[in-house]
């Protein structure tokens, strides 16, 4: 009985140490990604910016 316990406790305690690693790359790619789509935000609002202004002064 006490091996169970032993091996019960062990068990939980490494369940948590892998829970807590995963948060942390799933935090790290929740980030990298927000990064890479602010970037692509930005370069394509400008292209599109710069569309519709040219669309705009050759209606106008």
């Amino acid at each position: 009985m006490l091996h169970f316990e032993f091996l019960s406790a062990w068990m939980k305690a490494q369940a948590k140490t892998e829970r807590g690693a995963s948060l942390v790359e799933y935090a790290l790619l929740v980030a990298l990604i927000a990064v890479v789509c602010i970037a692509a935000v930005t370069a394509l609002g400008n292209s599109a910016s710069d569309k519709f202004s040219q669309v705009d002064s050759a209606i106008g």
